[in-house]
């Protein structure tokens, strides 16, 4: 199964409606959806390393997007669908405390978890219920989130066969790398949040 979802996402690179549902993805995560953008954003540009600065771009760009809807969730609806979703992922108890931490380290939060595998959305909702400046978020967002995606994308476009080759070689021991990096972030977040 793993191989099969593998080898989409590589057949997918070289599909028009590819980064559609990448970007889709990467706007959605900033947003409300637990799974990252790099469940795509590695295997296409693994396939077409040419193209990963492109797709660096868009994740950068559709993340910072979703990252704004995920504010505004924070800041006009926090109350009804900000509220749920932090309660959804279990973070209820924190958010006071978030909160006030925003007033002394906004800055820092938003960088910080933006380049890390804390789930961004998150910082998002938090940043728009603390009404953190808008015009710093959507900035630090674009510095954090572009800074995350151009790291995967230079190591690929650099190094994109040799990491290929042991990928595929041991895709399974990756795929729960990936997925522990995932659930740590949720660990992470869950204990600094």
């Amino acid at each position: 199964m793993l191989r099969r979802i593998y080898d989409w996402c590589i057949d997918a690179a070289h599909k028009r409606y590819a980064t559609w549902i990448m970007g889709s993805v990467s706007f959605a995560e900033s947003s409300f959806f637990p799974v990252p953008p790099d469940v795509m954003l590695i295997p296409m540009s693994l396939a077409r390393p040419e193209r990963a600065w492109f797709y660096a771009v868009l994740c950068t760009l559709t993340s910072v997007a979703g990252g704004i809807a995920g504010y505004a969730i924070g800041a006009l609806l926090y109350d009804s669908v900000g509220q749920w979703l932090i309660q959804l992922y279990g973070y209820g108890d924190k958010v006071e405390a978030f909160r006030a931490g925003y007033a002394q380290y906004g800055a820092l939060i938003i960088l910080l978890k933006g380049l890390t595998p804390i789930p961004y959305k998150l910082v998002t909702i938090t940043s728009g219920f603390a009404g953190y400046d808008i015009w710093l978020f959507i900035l630090f967002s674009l510095i954090a989130r572009g800074g995350r995606f151009f790291i995967v994308a230079i190591l690929l476009n650099r190094y994109g066969t040799a990491i290929r080759a042991a990928i595929e070689r041991r895709l399974g021991f990756w795929v729960a790398v990936g997925t522990a990096l995932l659930v740590l972030g949720f660990v992470i977040a869950l204990r600094a949040f």
